[in-house]
């Protein structure tokens, strides 16, 4: 289930609430019992695992590093 950050507007206090995505935009309570809070924009980690290193781009005809040959004129 995702983690959503929230902030306190009459404490100040941040807090995560665990919650499904449908009920994101649903008002939420801080831990000191206050209601008047604001859901705030939180970056996202996306992790995972990787067979290897990102393989360098080729050097051979139509080779290119910025979008994979064809389309920066290379």
């Amino acid at each position: 289930m995702p983690r959503y950050e929230y902030r306190c507007r009459s404490c100040g206090d941040t807090f995560e609430l665990s919650r499904p995505m449908a009920e994101s935009g649903a008002p939420a309570t801080c831990p000191a019992g206050h209601d008047d809070t604001v859901k705030l924009l939180s970056t996202v980690a996306v992790g995972g695992s990787a067979a290897g290193p990102a393989s360098a781009p080729s050097s051979g005809a139509g080779g290119g590093g910025c979008c994979g040959g064809g389309c920066c004129g290379g």
